[in-house]
């Protein structure tokens, strides 16, 4: 009784953890965006190297999936989530101090400690929640990733006005320094610090390594797809909106409702998986992207109805991959190992999303080519993604 008592008592404070580390995931690599003009004008470089900001940490998430692996299995998944939190700190404060050297290593540095988050905060979530109660929590996992990047988009500019710049981007470090501050309460200083190594497969269970699972790699290429097509349609949709004749502004802020939308389809997927299944979860995830591309190609005047549509679908995608990884049931050694080869893989694809779409879109002078490209990442989605379900189904289904 005690013992439940406790843990009922630290659930609360869990949760707190989990949001603001999911939110400090994403938050300062983009807070870069909205100030990207001043840090190119302050610094004396180009529109070029400023976008290195952005684009080294998405790099490092599949560079340094296999360093994330190893840390978790050979210091577990506490001290894991302890780096991630202070290398947070750690890389923001570098980017911010000094000229355009430190702006890129604290921003490398940056990239890989939240690469070690993406892969370990979803094996946390597994093991410190009941299979019922995981679903919901990676739901809220992932809508906070949307939430840390809506808030740093929106504030990020008007902090800068206020005091620069370098503290402005800076500043949103503050949040990983209290998410580490609660883990450390929760845990205790030794456990969130002291190496301890992960479960492992018991050594006379058959073993089959996650390079050679056939589902692993199934879900991997679902997980391209649904990384391609988010990182390509963030970074293009707002151009597309205005194709539609919309002005700057009314596009940015039409395109916001993507995001939007991504949070609320991470909280609604969990309900779905629960009530029905994953693989019905899958399914809607699928047929709701499809109409981003299908959409904007046959009747984009109904652009307010594929951004909403669309972006349910692309929060309740990442979240249905989440789920999926942690739905084989297996020990923390073997599921970091999934989970860093499907993100590995899968952020790798995501880096080219937008370079690719831009490229066709400057080949070609129209969106239909791009929008196909589009598609056939949905399609990417979907097909594996469904065979990953259906797999899980058979095996053993999620209570």
């Amino acid at each position: 009784m005690a013992d439940r008592t406790a843990a009922s008592r630290s659930l609360p404070l869990l949760v707190v953890v989990i949001v603001l580390a999911a939110a400090m995931l994403r938050g300062p690599i983009l807070a870069v965006a909205p100030v990207a003009g001043e840090i190119g004008d302050d610094l004396h470089v180009g529109a070029g190297v400023v976008g290195l900001l952005t684009t080294i940490p998405v790099l490092c998430f599949a560079a340094c999936a296999p360093l994330a692996i190893a840390i978790i299995r050979r210091a577990g998944a506490d001290v894991a989530l302890s780096l991630t939190l202070t290398g947070v700190v750690i890389g923001s404060v570098l980017r911010s101090l000094d000229g355009i050297v430190l702006a890129l290593i604290g921003t490398a540095v940056l990239g890989a400690f939240v690469t070690i988050g993406n892969v370990v905060l979803p094996i946390i979530i597994a093991r410190e929640f009941s299979p019922r109660r995981a679903h919901t929590m990676t739901g809220v996992y992932t809508a906070a990733l949307n939430v840390g990047t809506m808030t740093v988009t929106l504030g990020t500019a008007p902090f800068s006005d206020a005091v620069g710049w370098r503290w402005a981007i800076a500043s949103w470090s503050v949040f990983a320094l209290v998410a580490l501050l609660a883990w450390v309460a929760l845990r205790g200083v030794r456990a969130a610090f002291a190496p301890t190594p992960g479960t492992r497969p018991d050594a006379d269970a058959p073993r089959v390594s996650v390079l050679r699972h056939g589902p692993t790699w199934l879900l991997a290429a679902a997980f391209c797809g649904q990384a391609f097509a988010f990182y390509a349609i963030t970074a293009w949709l707002p151009t597309m909106l205005s194709a539609q004749g919309f002005d700057t502004t009314a596009a940015g802020a039409i395109a916001s409702l993507f995001q939007v939308g991504g949070m609320i389809g991470s909280l609604l997927l969990p309900i779905v998986t629960l009530r029905s299944s994953i693989l019905v979860g899958t399914l809607y995830v699928g047929i709701g992207w499809l109409a981003v591309p299908l959409g904007f190609l046959f009747a984009p005047s109904l652009w307010l109805a594929w951004c909403i549509v669309g972006g349910l679908a692309q929060g309740g995608g990442i979240t249905i991959v989440f789920i999926m990884i942690n739905a084989f049931g297996d020990d923390e050694h073997t599921t970091a190992g999934r989970s860093g080869v499907v993100q590995g893989f899968g952020y790798a694809v995501a880096a080219t999303g937008p370079l690719v779409l831009g490229a066709l879109h400057e080949a070609t002078g129209a969106w239909t080519v791009p929008l196909l490209v589009e598609l056939v990442a949905v399609l990417l989605f979907l097909g594996p993604g469904v065979a990953v379900a259906r797999h899980l189904r058979a095996a053993r289904p999620v209570s």
